[in-house]
């Protein structure tokens, strides 16, 4: 009878921790009270996106705000699956925040839908704001959404181009591409029909590898060497940024040059990468963030676009594939990894 007691009592201590915790958790996802409150919804996993938090957090704190004194955040994470965006997005619109901050065109939109009275502050990966229907124009949005673009529709060919000819560059003979792009993207057909044109301009065939999944950007390399692929275009939307290790992992299997659209691919392990400073561009974004929380109106804060471009090389991926870095490329390079 005693030992069933001291059962019970257990029990009873280990249900009233798990409830606390429960509870903590809870209350740790609610913005703090009398705070104004930012509203994060994010297309990946939260450790994919932890560099890009901390440039969001730096931005605030360059424009006066610090969490807990002057607002408070609830982040959301769709952890790569668009399915979950729009039910998060309803989520946070409910919690009442005074600005969202989203990214990218898929989460941009599906946060406005929400949330439509809400200043909006896109950052990221985010395509062409007019064209979108979230702004009237760069200079002057007008409406409620703003922030920074780094890949303005415009200028998508232009440097999709200055991928491919940096890594032809590389790979002198290359004359067939794989492109390995993401579908589940409102910036798909933009993105093959810029790939698309871009190779052509360079004389490249191209091997068009669309994908939805992790799975299948591994039986995307396979494919495209198997078609005669010899170097890699790799996209760069949240199933390929959530576990970029281990697509640089596959893109070393396959053993064919690769280039990224964003720094941290190179970084992560793809041969190379020309792209706007994503960091930057979520720092920016939190001085957009910090200026509304001041007063200012989100259609009078003009839309931010990338001006600087950077080129990082990863040698020791280079060096793996046997590959020689022109010395040119190496002096063009803005960083290389070693």
């Amino acid at each position: 009878m005693e030992e069933r007691s001291i059962t019970r009592t257990t029990r009873r201590t280990v249900l009233a921790g798990i409830a606390a915790s429960a509870s903590f958790a809870a209350l740790a996802q609610q913005p703090a009270l009398g705070l104004p409150l930012v509203a994060v919804l994010w297309a990946s996993r939260a450790e994919a996106e932890r560099d890009f938090d901390a440039a969001l957090r730096s931005g605030l704190k360059d424009g006066g705000f610090v969490e807990g004194t002057n607002f408070a955040f609830a982040m959301r994470y769709a952890d790569g699956d668009f399915k979950r965006v729009a039910p998060l997005a309803a989520e946070l619109a409910a919690l009442k925040p005074s600005v969202i901050v989203a990214s990218p065109d898929e989460v941009t939109l599906a946060a406005h839908h929400a949330a439509p009275t809400v200043p909006l502050v896109m950052s990221g990966l985010v395509g062409d704001p007019v064209a979108l229907g979230l702004a009237q124009s760069y200079a002057r949005p007008g409406g409620m959404a703003t922030g920074v673009t780094t890949t303005a529709g415009g200028g998508m060919e232009a440097i999709i181009g200055k991928r491919m000819a940096l890594l032809k560059e590389l790979v002198p003979g290359l004359a067939r591409i794989g492109v390995i792009l993401i579908t589940d993207t409102a910036r798909f057909a933009t993105e093959q029909n810029g790939t698309n044109e871009a190779a052509k301009r360079l004389g490249l065939d191209v091997v068009s590898l669309p994908v939805r999944t992790l799975g299948d950007v591994e039986t995307a390399f396979a494919s495209g060497v198997r078609a005669g692929a010899g170097a890699f275009y790799v996209d760069s939307g949240p199933v390929t940024m959530n576990d970029r290790a281990k697509v640089a992992e596959f893109a070393f299997r396959a053993g064919k040059p690769t280039v990224g659209q964003v720094i941290e691919q190179a970084r992560a392990g793809l041969l190379m990468s020309y792209a706007a400073n994503i960091a930057d561009g979520w720092r920016r974004a939190g001085v957009y963030v910090a200026k509304i929380l001041a007063g200012a109106k989100p259609g009078d804060l003009p839309i931010e676009q990338a001006s600087k471009f950077t080129f990082v090389i990863n040698l020791k991926t280079a060096k793996a594939l046997g590959l020689t870095v022109p010395p040119r490329l190496l002096l063009l390079a803005d960083e290389v990894v070693e």
